[in-house]
């Protein structure tokens, strides 16, 4: 990426935080001066009394390369390519490495106390490998992508009414070389884009891929927020596995944390020997649990730097989309705070103006100029409108984590089967807020660490129970309003909780069990991807429709998707290793059910209980459906059926149509007729008065506007039609 020498005006938007390229110029960039090849060094310090660029180049001698400090608070020095060359003293770099450790860099800042510390670039493309923490120099530009087709295509993309499926991986622990190290981007691209392929997910969501230095943190402590980890090899390559997946057809989301930032030495903490990224007030700038510090959103240039964060990834690596962390403690003062230990906004509230103000520019922003992206909240409280739009009063996200639902179906498959008759709200319950926000339902990372055991434990009893029931949940999830999320493991069954440094128990595919777990998971990968009514309508009851909520004694439920032609698919789940050959559901409409899938086949491990024929319903009252029928319910398991409605009667067909005025004749009064008959011929002649009487108006005033007269007649007949269809 070349050096782009900011305008007055692009200065002025970066303090303003309305600035969304401020790394074109901050950082480290190429730039061609007089015919020959620089290195453009600028950074962001706007209290230091002086600032130096150190390196292997100098020999970390502060004294040798001072910056220049301009107008605003940036201090910048520009040096010639060649300074990073080993051929520019071949005798001083003769010795392992040399080349690489040549471009690493650092600026060495001196507060106003007369203090010395370097620091890493805020803004640097690359960085070294853990333990080692300075900056690199690397040129962006030159990648050559290959997936024009895709980026062109995802400008048009609706997520909403699409299927989206996420397998949520960490890349550092998918897999891993036999000796324990890790795997390169290059080499996690060639196993990993055929593995999604073939179980047929359409997104990958990455765990973050910025540089941090603990690999405990699983990448959300970040240090350098625009450099590609060097765990797995160099920017470009990072590149290549996106462009890959891309063009195998799948989307990839990025774990984002624009909410705190650790309190390394060579981080953001105090950069220039005080608050630049953080608040001065440890009440705003500290995270108490977490050990960090909250990004301060009252300062532009943190606005400016977070905003150019989010486009960076997305413009320069191609991302499909970020999944924003920690989105709650952004929006509230006292997140994990006691009182005493936070400051009220202007208004005595505990909202965080500031940051609220930042998450909507930067979604405005971002789905301005990047069409088609999704932008992911993992919000966990119940703060409002946090999907909608932001000239309704909405954060302005595309999706959010349903948390609630998460946490209440993690608590409920954790009991035995024969307490779970007493918790059956937690399987109902999410119905009733489904719809207020564009919901991605996740089984994600924190879910199987820390004691939570893995999604194959937390189900009790013995192994084909726990088998059983895990087949059931996945099932029963696929159908459920909301897009999907699974962490990786959980496809095949992952028995232990996940570890960050070793990589995952692949072993367990050559026992019984976890293959037919995984082959679950593949079909039923592939059913939500070519079914509409399970993706389709999401955000609506007209997409969903109850058919047994309230069997609690049996833990069964049901429901109908439908999708936006009227196709539906029935999904019934029994939460209990309780067998029901003849289990009676009622149904909207005379039609026929087609079993199509069901976790208990024995191709998927199960008891191979299943509905071998066409069934169809009969026209028996069953709670507040007139029709109904028996099917076969096999135990702990989910079972999809196909439903397939009779055409109506030419009757109940012709009750629904408006006949044209022109077309209804005019009818005597029945001698016969009842009370009812009577109040609603008087209630039509009062509607046909009005009607009258408008279209007298709208003549009157014809006389007034000529034009009027020759729609009069067509806008009387609608104002008629409009009032017969309400009465």
């Amino acid at each position: 990426m070349r050096y782009n020498g900011p305008t007055a005006a692009v200065r002025d938007q970066f303090h303003q935080g309305t600035n969304r390229r401020a790394y074109e110029m901050l950082g480290a960039h190429p730039v061609t001066q007089d015919g020959q090849e620089m290195w453009h060094f600028a950074v962001w310090a706007p209290n230091a009394r002086a600032v130096s660029l150190i390196g292997e180049f100098n020999q970390w001698d502060r004294k040798k390369t001072p910056m220049q400090k301009v107008y605003d608070g940036t201090w910048e020095v520009r040096l010639p390519a060649e300074t990073f060359d080993v051929k520019s003293d071949p005798k001083r770099y003769d010795y392992p490495d040399a080349a690489k450790k040549l471009t690493t860099y650092k600026y060495c800042i001196q507060a106003q106390d007369g203090t010395w510390q370097d620091k890493a670039d805020p803004y640097g493309f690359a960085m070294q490998m853990r333990p080692d923490t300075a900056s690199r120099i690397y040129d962006l530009s030159g990648y050559r992508w290959g997936d024009a087709d895709w980026m062109e295509a995802r400008k048009a993309y609706d997520p909403y009414h699409s299927p989206v499926n996420i397998y949520e991986m960490h890349l550092g622990s998918w897999r891993r070389h036999k000796d324990g190290t890790f795997l390169t981007y290059t080499e996690i691209a060639e196993q990993l884009v055929p593995y999604l392929k073939e179980m047929g997910y359409t997104h990958v969501e990455f765990m973050p891929v910025m540089e941090h230095p603990l690999d405990m943190s699983w990448g959300y402590q970040v240090s350098g927020y625009y450099a590609a980890t060097a765990r797995f090899g160099e920017p470009k390559e990072l590149m290549a596995l996106i462009d890959a997946l891309h063009q195998a057809g799948i989307g990839v989301l990025l774990d984002w944390v624009p909410a705190h930032f650790p309190r390394d030495a060579m981080g953001l903490r105090r950069f220039d020997g005080t608050p630049c990224y953080e608040h001065p007030d440890p009440r705003r700038g500290d995270m108490p649990q977490w050990g960090t510090h909250m990004f301060d959103y009252a300062r532009g240039e943190v606005n400016s730097f977070m905003l150019s964060n989010a486009c960076f990834w997305l413009e320069w690596y191609h991302a499909d989309g970020l999944r924003v962390d920690a989105v709650t403690s952004m929006l509230m003062y006292d997140f994990c705070r006691e009182p005493g230990q936070w400051l009220p906004n202007k208004y005595g509230g505990h909202e965080n103006l500031d940051a609220i103000a930042f998450l909507r520019r930067m979604n405005e922003t971002v789905y301005r100029d990047f069409p088609g992206v999704m932008m992911v909240a993992e919000e966990s409280s119940a703060y409002p409108m946090v999907t909608r739009p932001i000239y309704l009063g909405g954060l302005g996200f595309g999706f959010k984590w349903n948390m609630g639902w998460m946490n209440d179906m993690l608590a409920y498959i954790k009991l035995d089967p024969v307490y779970r008759k007493y918790h059956h709200d937690k399987l109902t319950f999410s119905l009733m807020y489904a719809f207020s926000e564009n919901y991605i339902l996740p089984f994600s990372h924190d879910e199987v660490v820390h004691g939570k055991h893995s999604m194959l434990d937390k189900q009790p009893g013995d192994l084909w129970k726990k088998f059983a029931g895990l087949r059931a949940l996945y099932g029963y999830t696929m159908a459920h309003p909301g897009k999907k999320l699974l962490f990786m493991g959980g496809e095949f069954g992952h028995f232990i909780e996940w570890k960050y440094d070793d990589q995952l128990d692949w072993f367990l595919l050559l026992y019984e069990n976890h293959p037919q777990v995984q082959q679950c998971c593949k079909r039923l990968n592939e059913i939500y991807r070519t079914t509409p009514a399970l993706y389709q309508i999401d955000d609506s009851w007209d997409g969903f429709q109850w058919i047994q909520a309230n069997d609690s004694d049996n833990s069964i439920v049901a429901f109908l998707r439908t999708d936006k032609r009227g196709n539906s698919l029935l999904c019934v789940t029994n939460f209990t290793p309780v067998f029901h050959p003849q289990y009676r559901i009622g149904l909207p409409q005379m039609g026929t059910l087609t079993e199509c899938f069901n976790t208990d086949r024995k191709e998927y491990g199960g008891s191979n209980q299943y509905n071998n024929w066409a069934i169809r319903t009969e026209e028996e009252q069953l709670q507040d459906f007139q029709y109904s029928c028996d099917i076969c319910v096999p135990p702990l398991a989910t079972v999809y059926f196909t439903y397939q409605r009779d055409p109506l009667p030419e009757k109940a067909k012709k009750a629904r149509v408006i006949p044209e005025i022109a077309d209804v004749p005019p009818k005597k009064a029945s001698k016969t007729a009842k009370k009812p008959q009577l109040r609603k011929m008087k209630a039509i002649g009062f509607v046909s008065g009005i009607a009258l009487g408008m279209a007298a108006a709208v003549a009157a005033v014809s006389a007034v506007y000529p034009d009027i007269p020759k729609r009069a007649k067509r806008d009387t007949k609608h104002i008629w039609r409009s009032m017969m269809s309400k009465h």
